[in-house]
Parts: structure tokens; C-alpha cells; sequence
């Protein structure tokens, strides 16, 4: 499977050759929302050290920068994107929390795999979140944590946020257009005095832009499998007596999709300086994931809407990461800018 970013150091290179062997060995179908099975990959990608290994290393992870894990995230988009997307949440969780004894347990579970964590903008439209005095009440529309009864963390602010234990919120399973394995769901939330952990003085801003260039990451990954299923489609079948991929209209919508993942995946691997910038970035990737895939089908003909082509599935999971990752949702990209113009 192509990489199509910048050059990769031999480190990099390993670790493309490990996730891409470890999603060749598996016959899972990545539709397949079984908590079971979900469980079974997250704890074994933390056994590789990848569910966290962009994490502080002082706060239990494995300290690579922003490169690696990037080149991570992409390489899980292209096969178990809603595990990529779960993965960027628990990188984000750990930002936030790891530095803080009260939670040395539940990080030490998330860097295990064995703890699902929702991190959500509290901007955001799907959250709808309010204080009572000490008790807090709402919902929270949508979570894809590849975990049924996941904790949630809400980000408010630039440095402050609050945890929500799974105890004290109800979990409905929802239908979603693509992530399968994301095990969507929405949650309702009724916490009582003392029963939300309030936390100040965090890397909330940092955890947003985590948030939103893992997106983008996990965007590219989804793009660059569907430009290398039109590749190879149309390499091997025939049209007027030569290979679809010599058809000029051809070729030119394959370059195209190619072209469209390489400047998606530069914007993601060059410097991002604030949140804004991030925000503009995850944009463009979900939008390019959505459009070099939908361009991936159109190269298949009427088999690009079939099951047994992947390619389907690709449009489907970047347009369900574009929702749930909320880069388009208007109450964010305000909150954004208003942070920004508060500096």
C-alpha cells in the first residue's frame, strides 16, 4: 500500500511495514461492530505500542513526535479507520489527563487498551451539556470510541475540561454510514454532586488540536486506500483492448486522486501552529477523503457500488469521520476563532 507523504525515516518505515502486516493478517471484516472483536484489536495494537505511542513518555506513552504517530494514524485509516479515530482520542485523553495521579489508574488502562474514552468539544453542536449547581445533565448526540460504555472527557475552554465516568451516563447505540467498529453511540448524561471529576489548568487547547489533525490523518489514510483501489482496478481491467488505466479520462481522475492525497497528507505532516490552523487542515482532509474516494468509485464503474469491493466502504467511512470528527459543525469553527481572537 502506497505512502504518498513526505520521506520516512527507517523507524517510520517499520512502522508502516508492521500495521500494514498486522491488517493483512486479519480476516476481520472491519464492518463487523462486535464488541468482542473491537476490544481484541485495540488491546492488540497497545501490545504494539501503537494505540498511544505519541503520548508523553512521562505520562506512560511512547513519546514519538508528531511525524510517527501521524504516519500511525494514517496507516490505521486506511483499514480500521474508526480504530484510528478511537486511537486519536486516547492520545488526546492522555494530554489531558496523564499528568494528574487521580487518573494514573484509567490512563495506565487506556495505554492497555482496556479503557474506551470519548474526548469531545464541549463547543461542539452535538454536546449538550449543563450545570445544575454541582450536577450536570444532557447529552451528548454522538461518541465513536470503539467502546460501548466509553468515559467521557469534555474539553471547555483553553485550559480546563471535565471527565465523565461511564457510571453516570446511559449509552444508545446508533446507526452511522461508515466506521464500522466504532461502535457509535449516544450518550445521556445525569451526574450528581462530586460525581464529575473538574479539571483546570490542562492542555484542553493542545488536546483540540490533537484532536483535529488525527482526523485529518486518519483522512488521509482513508483517501490514500481508496486512490489504490481505483489504481489497481483499473490496472487489471480492460476496456476497447487495453487496461482502463490507458484511457486518457482515466489517468487523469487516478493522478487526480493520487495528487489530492499528497497535498492532504503534506498539510497534515507540516507544522500547524494553533488550533485554527488545525481546524483548517482537518477540513481540507475530510473533504479530500470524501472526494478522492467518491472519485475511487466512479473508477470502478458500477461494481464501485458493490459490497465486495472495498472501495464503497471507503466513501461510507470518510464521510462518517467528517461527522464524527465535527470539522464542519458551525458552533466549533466560531469557538475556534473566538479562542484565537481572545489570545
Amino acid at each position: 500500500m502506497t505512502w504518498r507523504g513526505p520521506l520516512l525515516d527507517e523507524e517510520q518505515r517499520d512502522l508502516v511495514s508492521l500495521l500494514d502486516a498486522v491488517a493483512a493478517d486479519r480476516a476481520v471484516a472491519p464492518a463487523d461492530d462486535a464488541p468482542e472483536t473491537v476490544a481484541a484489536l485495540v488491546r492488540e495494537l497497545a501490545g504494539l505500542g501503537v494505540w498511544t505511542l505519541g503520548t508523553a513518555e512521562s505520562a506512560g506513552g511512547g513519546g514519538a513526535g508528531w511525524m510517527t504517530t501521524a504516519v500511525a494514524f494514517e496507516r490505521l485509516g486506511r483499514s480500521w479507520p474508526a480504530l484510528g479515530w478511537a486511537a486519536v482520542q486516547a492520545h488526546a485523553a492522555v494530554d489531558v489527563l496523564g499528568a494528574d495521579p487521580r487518573f494514573a489508574d484509567l490512563v495506565g488502562a487506556i495505554h492497555a487498551g482496556e479503557a474506551g474514552i470519548a474526548v469531545v468539544d464541549g463547543d461542539a453542536a452535538h454536546v449538550r451539556l449543563a450545570w445544575q449547581g454541582e450536577s450536570l445533565s444532557g447529552a451528548v448526540d454522538r461518541v465513536d470510541a470503539a467502546a460501548r460504555s466509553p468515559h467521557l472527557l469534555v474539553l471547555t475552554g483553553a485550559d480546563e475540561a471535565f471527565l465523565v465516568p461511564p457510571a453516570v451516563t446511559k449509552a444508545t447505540p446508533l446507526r452511522r454510514t461508515g466506521l464500522g467498529g466504532a461502535l457509535t453511540v449516544a450518550l445521556d448524561v445525569a451526574a450528581g454532586a462530586g460525581e464529575v471529576h473538574q479539571l483546570t489548568g490542562v492542555a484542553a487547547a493542545a488536546a483540540r488540536r490533537r484532536l483535529l489533525l488525527g482526523a485529518a490523518a486518519v483522512a488521509t489514510g482513508i483517501a490514500g486506500a481508496a486512490a489504490d483501489d481505483a489504481a489497481g482496478y483499473t490496472a487489471l481491467r480492460h476496456q476497447f483492448g487495453r487496461a482502463l488505466h490507458d484511457i486518457p479520462v482515466v489517468r487523469m481522475s487516478l493522478f487526480e486522486q493520487a495528487a489530492r492525497t499528497a497535498a492532504a497528507l503534506a498539510a497534515v505532516t507540516s507544522a500547524v501552529p494553533d488550533e485554527l490552523a488545525a481546524l483548517a487542515v482537518a477540513r481540507e482532509c475530510c473533504d479530500a477523503a470524501i472526494e478522492v474516494a467518491a472519485a475511487a468509485v466512479q473508477a470502478h464503474g458500477g461494481y464501485g457500488y458493490l459490497a465486495e469491493y472495498p472501495v464503497e466502504r471507503r466513501l461510507r467511512d470518510a464521510v462518517s469521520l467528517r461527522a464524527a470528527a465535527g470539522t464542519h459543525g458551525t458552533p466549533a469553527r466560531t469557538a475556534t476563532a473566538s479562542r484565537r481572537d481572545a489570545r
